[in-house]
């Protein structure tokens, strides 16, 4: 009888026990890289919120080209997320639970506007997305300096991606010349 008892208080002690998973990381190594991907996770929320904004606002001449363009450059921002929040996680650390606490974290600032021109909508982007890009090469190197390859490795794809959108957008801003092209 006195074994089951036991299993039972093991049983109950993990239920107790905070969410840890094992790695091979320092404990200040995990709680740096954590706390840089939470930031970085609240700007690509941020980011995501504010491309949806703009894309259901769109408005003018090259609406539909910049509806599309939007709407995919969304999508690619949401898909960073849940890879962002898992690796956090597989190095045994906390993420980010609610939209107050995405709020208090992001950098990346909301735009409330009533009506923003289009060629606003596409440089504000485009600048949201070149900030972000530093900010992916700083953590980076804050992974390389912990030797965490597989956030790095991450990091380098969501930089490339992150580069392409503000190319579009910058692009996509441009007026057109004299001549009309």
């Amino acid at each position: 009888m006195e074994r089951n008892d036991e299993v039972v208080q093991r049983a109950e002690r993990k239920q107790r026990a905070p969410l840890t998973t094992p790695t091979d990381l320092t404990p200040e190594a995990t709680r740096n890289i954590a706390g840089a991907l939470n930031s970085i996770l609240a700007d690509v929320f941020a980011l995501y919120l504010k491309t949806k904004n703009f894309h259901w606002h769109m408005s003018g001449p090259h609406f539909r080209d910049y509806h599309l363009l939007l709407d995919e450059q969304a999508d690619q921002l949401f898909a960073m997320t849940d890879p962002i929040a898992e690796r956090i996680r597989k190095i045994g650390q906390p993420t980010l639970k609610s939209i107050g606490h995405i709020a208090r974290t992001q950098r990346i600032l909301d735009n409330d506007a009533e009506y923003v021109e289009p060629g606003g909508m596409l440089s504000e982007l485009a600048e949201d997305n070149r900030m972000l890009v530093g900010r992916l090469r700083e953590v980076h190197g804050i992974c390389d300096d912990s030797r965490d390859i597989a956030s790095a490795s991450l990091i380098e794809n969501w930089i490339d991606e992150t580069e392409e959108r503000t190319w579009f957008l910058f692009e996509a801003g441009r007026r057109l010349d004299s001549t009309g092209h």
